[in-house]
Formats: structure tokens, C-alpha cells, sequence
């Protein structure tokens, strides 16, 4: 019995030492390699992948070269009022934007804000609410030499607008492209903040496709698709360069998230693929050509994604689809997934907004549709939101400083509601007798003193021979005629 158990504890004895070799063979070697603990193993590991897969950073970043290429084609505007404008002290309210307005109402007062040359001759490009409600706009250069602006088109939806200078020979900066913008990748910030003029900071892409309602609260159409940055942006920067490390100017930086109204480490810009197609449409029509697709639309999450059985959570799901629309007239139906956008993928209402702010009435796009479990190409044409296919017709602003406005072709669609032939469009307001009989911005002039008129020439010359006080009939925003008496001041 006693070489029994004592043959028992050897068997025990072996079978545990043959064990705990296996293992460590297994789990703890490989091969007739040394044992090399975990943690050493994760730092190999970790150190190959970022010799092998990451760019050196530190040293590296060169933000001098960038800076130098594209500070001198970033501009400071001033903006003068006769009083502080409403709208911008709405904007203010919710999530700051960079403005610098004063307080008080009645006396002449000034905001700050940045801009970004485009071209030699003096086409510069800045935020709408930087220039709005102005009845001037100082334009300084890096050099400290100065101009007078003109507003050559301004766009509220996008929160964008367009000026112009009488110069020559002036720095630009590049187009990039916003589209191939990587979350993770160093930016600058260029512009004005507190009066400080020419300052630049950096900071990282912190996300794409961003919405805070600071522009939609002021307009249905408006499209917010915003850059976020952690680049350090304050009052003053709005309207100025959000640039790459290649001096390419990748966005116009606009609001900044923060309780204070100062940075408090997130700032956004328009992107400038969809600058560039504002811009382009400010200059050769004096406004947006915006094409819609007629629907509307929500974010597909996860809830959503579960109660339609779909397998991936993607795409920007139909509610709705208007009547008449492009949508509605190339098969789009409610309950649709739109995935793409001439290849390109939308998943947010904002970004869907974006894509489609790029094309005018007119284009044809194709768009990646989920119906059930199918998937389909969809073309369709764009319409306007008059649910038009052609572009409207280009629409020169005319100021008359005798009298305070800014005067542009009348909508035609409009004008035949009313059953009106000619018109002028009141595209800015300021002190002066229109303002004073009680008109309004977005007014429509038809006849003056009884006499009609096409042309901001017309409507002078027949201002100019009136005398004490006329008639003027108009059309308010609505389209419904009003009357107003326009005093001329008596001739010293």
C-alpha cells in the first residue's frame, strides 16, 4: 500500500511539471524564444506601428511657411452703423458669433471683423453678419493701406458675403479642398481678434459636418455643415482663414461655441468647397443660386436604423417629399435612405445641406437611394425654390447715398403675382428718407410719384424732379402693395 501512494505523488508530481511546461511553451513562448512580458510586448508592438504608420510631428510642423505665404492676404474690416442692428444682436444671443458690437443705441458705432482676398483686383470674401446693417466698410490691409468696400452679394443662409475694393496686384490665397479635410490634421486661424491685427494660432480638425442652429434660426434654407477646430478664435476673427500647413485656405472661420463669448476651445468654419461655389455665384449673379431637392429629411440613428431593419446605420432618411419637386419628379419617395450624393456620402442633414448647396437649379445629380433592402441610382435634376430649373437672372445693386439705399432688379416672380411689370428690389437700408417714410430692407418699389420704372436711373430721375412729398407704392416681403409718403428735403 505504501509503493502505491508513493507511485501516486510521482504521477501527480510529473503530470504537473509537463503541465506547466505546455503552458509556457503555449501561452508565455514562442518557440526557444526568451519569455517577454506583456507589457513589453505591447511597447514593441506600439513603438513599430508608430515608426511604421504615423508622420513625425513636433520639429516637423512647419506653421512659418504656411503663415508667411497667406497672412498678408487676410484683411481687417470695419464696419461702421448707425445703430446697432438687430439681427446682430440676435445672432449674439445662443452661440456667440465674432462680431464686436457696442453697446447703446442712436449714436455711430463700429464692429470688427476679418476677410480673406481672392483675387488681385479685390474681391474679398467674409461672414454676412460682419457686414451687416453697415452703411460703411473700411477694408486694411496687412500694409495698413485702407479702401473703401462695396458689397457685391451677400448670402444670410450660408452666413456669407462678397466684397470688393479698387486695388490691384493684391496677395491671394489658394483654394483647398475641405473635402479631403482628415479629423486630426493641423489647421491655422487666421485673422483679427480684439484689433489684434494679423494674429495666427493652430489647432487640429475636431470634426466635420457640425450643426449649432446659429444660422438656421435666421433662415430655413440656411445650411450648416461646420469645421470644427480647437484653433484659439476670439470677436474679431470672424470672416478671416481657416488655412492647411500648404497656405490653402480650407474654410471661413464664423462662430465660436463658448458661454463666454470668448474662446473657450471649439471654433467652426464654412467649408470652402462650399465657399467657393457662393462665392462664384455672388460674383456673377449678385446671389445664391440655391438648387433643392424638395424633401425633408432626418438623421438615421440607431433607434431609427433597428425600427426599419436596416443592417448598417447610414444615410439621411426621406419624411417627406414636396410636391412638384425635383425629388418627388425623379422617384425619391418618403421612407427613402439617401446615401450619396454624386458619390459622395451623406450621413446628417448637414451634411446632405452641403452637398447639395454646391449645385444650382439646372444640375443634374445622381443620388444613391435605400428602398427596403435595395439599393438604386437615382438622376434628377435640381430645382429653385421657386421650383424652377432656370437661374435667375443676374441682379446688379446700385446704391443711391442721397437717399440711403441699395436698389436691385425686383423677383419676377413676385412682381407677376402682384400684377406689377417693373420693380427695384430695397437690398440694404439705411438713414435716409425711405427709411424714413417707414420702408423697409426687402421692399419692392414700383412706382414713384405715379410714374413706373425699370432701372435705378429711372427711379432717380424721377425722384429728382419731384417735389415736397410723393406717393410711393411698393410691395412688402409678402407681396402685398403698400403706400408710403416720400419727403424730399427742401433745396438750401
Amino acid at each position: 500500500m505504501k509503493n502505491y501512494g508513493w507511485l501516486s505523488v510521482l504521477v501527480i508530481a510529473l503530470t504537473a511539471s509537463l503541465g506547466a511546461l505546455y503552458i509556457d511553451r503555449t501561452f508565455f513562448r514562442n518557440g526557444n524564444q526568451a519569455y517577454v512580458p506583456l507589457a513589453e510586448q505591447q511597447k514593441e508592438i506600439l513603438g513599430k506601428y508608430s515608426q511604421d504608420s504615423l508622420p513625425a510631428f513636433g520639429a516637423n510642423v512647419n506653421f512659418v511657411a504656411a503663415t508667411r505665404r497667406v497672412r498678408n492676404a487676410v484683411v481687417y474690416i470695419r464696419s461702421s452703423y448707425s445703430e446697432s442692428p438687430s439681427s446682430l444682436k440676435e445672432l449674439h444671443q445662443g452661440v456667440p458669433d465674432f462680431g464686436d458690437l457696442l453697446e447703446g443705441k442712436g449714436a455711430p458705432r463700429e464692429g470688427g471683423g476679418s476677410g480673406v482676398i481672392l483675387t488681385p483686383d479685390g474681391l474679398i470674401v467674409t461672414n454676412y453678419h460682419v457686414i451687416e446693417g453697415a452703411n460703411k466698410l473700411e477694408i486694411v490691409l496687412h500694409n495698413k493701406q485702407s479702401y473703401q468696400a462695396r458689397v457685391v452679394g451677400k448670402d444670410p443662409s450660408t452666413d456669407l458675403a462678397l466684397l470688393k475694393i479698387e486695388a490691384s496686384g493684391l496677395p491671394v490665397i489658394r483654394y483647398g479642398n475641405s473635402d479631403q479635410l482628415e479629423t486630426g490634421e493641423w489647421v491655422l486661424a487666421i485673422g483679427n481678434p480684439f484689433d489684434l491685427t494679423s494674429t495666427v494660432t493652430a489647432g487640429i480638425i475636431s470634426g466635420k459636418g457640425r450643426s449649432i442652429n446659429i444660422i438656421r434660426e435666421r433662415s430655413n434654407l440656411a445650411i450648416e455643415s461646420f469645421i470644427q477646430t480647437d484653433a484659439a478664435v476670439n470677436p474679431g476673427n470672424s470672416g478671416g482663414a481657416l488655412v492647411n500647413l500648404r497656405g490653402e485656405l480650407v474654410g471661413i472661420n464664423t462662430a465660436i461655441a463658448s458661454p463666454t463669448g470668448s474662446y473657450s476651445g471649439y471654433s467652426f468654419a464654412v467649408p470652402v468647397n462650399l465657399v467657393q461655389k457662393v462665392v462664384q455665384d455672388l460674383r456673377e449673379f449678385g446671389k445664391v443660386q440655391r438648387g433643392l431637392l424638395g424633401v425633408s429629411v432626418a438623421d438615421v440613428d440607431a433607434a431609427m436604423a433597428a425600427e426599419l431593419g436596416l443592417d448598417q446605420i447610414e444615410g439621411v432618411y426621406v419624411r417627406e417629399v414636396s410636391e412638384g419637386s425635383a425629388a418627388e419628379v425623379s422617384g425619391i419617395k418618403k421612407g427613402d435612405i439617401i446615401l450619396s450624393i454624386n458619390g459622395r456620402e451623406v450621413n446628417s442633414v448637414p451634411e446632405l445641406q452641403e452637398s447639395l448647396g454646391r449645385f444650382r437649379p439646372g444640375e443634374k445629380i445622381k443620388t444613391s437611394v435605400l428602398r427596403g433592402k435595395n439599393k438604386m441610382e437615382i438622376s434628377l435634376t435640381l430645382k429653385s425654390v421657386n421650383g424652377s430649373t432656370k437661374l435667375a437672372s443676374a441682379i446688379p445693386e446700385v446704391r443711391i447715398p442721397e437717399l440711403g439705399v441699395s436698389l436691385a432688379m425686383a423677383d419676377p416672380e413676385m412682381l407677376k403675382k402682384a400684377g406689377v411689370r417693373n420693380g427695384l428690389k430695397i437690398e440694404s437700408l439705411e438713414s435716409g428718407p425711405l427709411e424714413d417714410a417707414g420702408l423697409e430692407e426687402g421692399f419692392t418699389l414700383f412706382r414713384l410719384d405715379k410714374q413706373t420704372f425699370s432701372t435705378v436711373v429711372e427711379f432717380e430721375r424721377i425722384y429728382k424732379k419731384g417735389k415736397g412729398g410723393m406717393l410711393l407704392e411698393a410691395l412688402n416681403a409678402e407681396g402685398s402693395r403698400e403706400y408710403f409718403v416720400l419727403l424730399k428735403p427742401a433745396s438750401r
